[in-house]
């Protein structure tokens, strides 16, 4: 039977970690993006100091999200599940995760987005409730915007 996914503030020791997650989850969207996905690019050393990530872990780090907050709304920037641990609820578990979080510091909804080459995710998103709001070129890549109101 598999080990229970536990949440935790990540920590400058699961750095080398995250960035292995990042590499593993992120890196065969790359020949459909045409290059390296945002995520891929992100300073996580940076985002762990500001208290930003969250880490899933079981006998080792399976998954993270990183969360900012963007008054009135929740950013989820980044969820990656390390492939070895895709289907088994890590990406719910961070999900649900952080719209616990949102709803602790006041926010009225979670906003996260996709590349439009993601198609996987432009399934999963809307089956846990959220919904596509809009789709723009920004930062020199199709992303499209979803956004879920929390009760």
């Amino acid at each position: 039977m598999a080990r229970p996914v536990r949440l935790r503030r990540a920590v400058e020791d699961d750095l080398a970690a995250i960035e292995a997650i990042v590499e593993a989850a992120y890196s065969p969207y790359i020949a459909r993006i045409g290059r390296k996905p945002g995520p891929m690019l992100d300073d996580y050393r940076a985002r762990i100091a500001a208290g930003q990530v969250t880490v899933a872990e079981r006998e080792t780090l399976v998954g993270l999200a990183v969360l900012l907050p963007h008054p009135p709304k929740m950013l989820l920037d980044n969820i990656a599940v390390h492939p070895d641990a895709v289907g088994v609820g890590v990406g719910r578990r961070l999900m649900a995760h952080a719209e616990v979080e949102a709803r602790a510091d006041g926010h009225t909804h979670v906003r996260l987005y996709t590349n439009v080459a993601m198609m996987e995710n432009l399934k999963f998103y809307p089956r846990l409730g959220y919904v596509e709001v809009e789709r723009v070129r920004e930062d020199g890549f199709e992303r499209v915007y979803f956004e879920k109101p929390l009760a």
